[in-house]
């Protein structure tokens, strides 16, 4: 265990990725899951265990507020801290160290038996764990929230916004925007809500003792641990699960499925953004504007560029989080009681998840609050087209008259002709003869051609779809 930070809990230094993969932060401050979380949380265990043992009667009044008022984070000094990483290196986790430590710290002598009482380290390690996911979930919840309000505002405000769609990075039929968006704020709301019924429902307190027993508690150790999850808020599970891994992996899962939420929203702004497409660009959010200053999106090469340094950023934290994932998967496999490493395997990937969920949700909220969509854009990319995307609005209004595979032929031409040689699909349709001779024997007008290719009336139920998304969103 190595805690990079002062004894007040400050990290002593920024890593130089920290604004882009530690962009988050809980409630109440401090990094998410970084050492001095853990550390914090490992306490907070401790001095919760120690009040729980005293309300069941099992340690000595006065014993919770002694080990609280010694389990104080910002008061562990350079020297508890590297005495902490040595005794972590000799026993393969950090709490034989931190109990050893705090009990020291514990002014009463009486009090000091109601340290670590009846628990064994992956007690302390995953109770702390579960901590660290209330606050991140809690972080990530906020952001998303917000992320997803941006997102309805952005569906709300371009219900009539046409664009060209795509599929397979083709153009496809129009669509507008709000649908885009609407197709945002869905994921966001289904990410939201995965993560915060997790938080609500599967966090639990781990309190088993050596094995899984409580025995060094005769028969008060159930009781304790109904205790110990009252003092710190978790679920009270009906036994310890040392060995049977499922709420870690849900933390996880959840918090990789969020990941997957923004990254879907960042890879389209990134594409969007692009200048040859250029329909959205970010807006300038933080970091720019003072004479010298460096600016949001800056080249170090080209000072012409403005990259989408946003969506970049929840890409390079979303990327991350399915190999994290597969780890925290594959360390499922535990064996008897107590697994040997990998339990030990999942304390990094772990936080590194959680860090990483907290820091691409703070970024997708600045990335939507702050994006700038050009609607002019939008239109000159659906005209140059030149008509080609209503090709399937164009079949429906022959298929009738000429049969569905006569129809997929002749607009099948129509559309090549107006490709290879860049008329514009409505006068391939209405200008060739042999086109124009066939459509007329189909008792097709020109006016109605013309309205088949207006993209605003091929648009289906994409105003519902905006309408309904954003009722669930306002429902949730």
């Amino acid at each position: 265990m190595t805690i990079t930070s002062d004894p007040a809990g400050v990290p002593a230094r920024p890593g130089f990725f920290d604004g882009l993969f530690a962009r988050g932060s809980v409630a109440g401050g401090g990094a998410v899951a970084d050492d001095t979380a853990w550390l914090r949380s490992m306490l907070a265990v401790e001095a919760g265990l120690a009040r729980a043992l005293e309300r069941a009667g099992v340690a000595p009044a006065g014993a919770g507020a002694a080990v609280t008022g010694a389990a104080r984070a910002g008061d562990f000094g350079p020297a508890d801290l590297a005495e902490l990483g040595r005794a972590t290196v000799l026993t393969g986790n950090p709490v034989p160290g931190l109990a050893r430590v705090l009990t020291r710290r514990v002014a009463d002598p009486a009090a000091r038996s109601a340290v670590h009482q009846g628990a064994t380290s992956q007690d302390i390690m995953d109770t702390a764990a579960m901590l660290l996911a209330r606050d991140a979930l809690d972080a990530a919840v906020a952001d998303l929230t917000a992320a997803a309000g941006a997102a309805a505002r952005l569906a709300d405000a371009h219900r009539g916004t046409l664009m060209i769609g795509r599929t397979l990075l083709q153009q496809a039929v129009p669509t507008t925007f709000g649908v885009v968006a609407a197709g945002w704020l869905a994921g966001l709301d289904s990410a939201v809500e995965g993560l915060a019924f997790v938080r609500d429902t599967r966090l639990a307190v781990q309190y088993g003792g050596a094995a899984g027993t409580l025995a060094s508690l005769g028969g008060d150790g159930d009781r304790v641990k109904a205790l110990l999850a009252q003092e710190l808020g978790l679920a009270d599970p009906p036994l310890p699960w040392h060995t049977e891994r499922l709420r870690i992996i849900d933390v996880g899962a959840v918090s990789a499925r969020a990941c997957a939420a923004l990254s879907k929203i960042a890879r389209d702004v990134t594409l969007l953004a692009q200048t040859e497409v250029g329909e959205v660009a970010e807006g300038s959010g933080d970091g720019g504007g003072a004479a010298g200053a460096p600016r949001r999106g800056g080249s170090s090469a080209m000072p012409n560029k403005s990259n989408p340094v946003a969506a970049v950023a929840v890409l390079g934290c979303a990327k991350q989080a399915p190999g994290l994932l597969a780890t925290l998967l594959a360390s499922a496999e535990q064996e008897y009681q107590r697994a040997a490493g990998a339990w030990h395997a999942e304390w990094q990937p772990y936080s590194h998840l959680l860090q990483l969920t907290v820091s691409a949700a703070a970024w997708g909220r600045d990335l939507l609050a702050n994006l700038n969509v050009d609607k002019g854009r939008m239109a000159a990319n659906l005209a140059a087209a030149g008509g080609l995307p209503l090709a399937e609005r164009v079949t429906a209004l022959l298929r009738g008259s000429l049969g569905a595979p006569a129809a997929h032929d002749l607009v099948a031409v129509a559309a090549a002709r107006s490709a290879s040689s860049g008329v514009p699909f409505r006068d391939v349709l209405l200008a060739t003869p042999e086109i124009e001779d066939k459509l007329a024997a189909a008792g097709i007008t020109a006016a109605q051609v013309e309205q088949a290719l207006d993209p605003s009336g091929y648009l289906g139920d994409s105003d519902a779809f905006i309408t309904a998304a954003l009722a669930a969103h306002r429902a949730g």
